[in-house]
């Protein structure tokens, strides 16, 4: 049997003098979480756009951990795991893990990662493991600008590194009224 969409997933479309058609849609999150580790199993971000219980995180950190890097490099970088799929790019030392659900775009996905990558290269300046250990703070400021609710939320690596650098001068500017008025 058909399931009638809610009245949320129902959307109003008006035709200029002609009439209106009811859209149903589905409103969910395209990458449930994202994750970054290193050749050696180490965890350098963790993001869940979806809840989860910590207990359950750490527990799905070492199956997709375990997973991703017991396979060859040669192997296909999309996985089916549970009723997700796990789409994965190494880039020099890290694997970058999103997790989709099963009827989303494997190869969109990818070119998610791909921009959260290249906004990284472009505000560390070719960046490398160790930019993210001592700066962990900035991938996830980064990652938050890109995304929200595992939705894409900013498409231009500009934008991104526009309000990064403004955090920055943001954060600058704190940091020298803290020791003026420490002074």
């Amino acid at each position: 049997p058909k399931q009638e969409p809610s009245p949320q997933q129902l959307a109003t479309i008006w035709i200029p003098g002609k009439c209106s058609v009811r859209v149903s849609f589905v409103a969910r999150s395209m990458i449930q979480f994202m994750l970054l580790i290193s050749r050696q199993g180490k965890t350098r971000l963790k993001q869940w756009f979806v809840p989860c219980l910590e207990r359950d995180q750490f527990k799905t950190i070492k199956e997709v951990t375990s997973m991703v890097l017991s396979r060859s490099p040669k192997i296909c970088n999309f996985l089916e795991w549970r009723d997700y799929k796990l789409v994965y790019k190494r880039y020099a030392s890290l694997f970058f893990i999103a997790c989709i659900e099963n009827n989303d775009n494997e190869l969109l996905a990818l070119e998610y990662v791909h921009h959260f990558v290249e906004c990284l290269d472009r505000y560390f300046g070719n960046v490398c493991e160790l930019d993210l250990i001592f700066n962990f703070h900035k991938a996830y400021y980064i990652l938050d600008e890109i995304m929200i609710s595992g939705e894409m939320q900013e498409s231009s690596k500009r934008a991104v590194l526009h309000h990064v650098a403004e955090q920055d001068a943001l954060m600058q500017e704190n940091e020298a009224g803290r020791k003026a008025g420490g002074r």
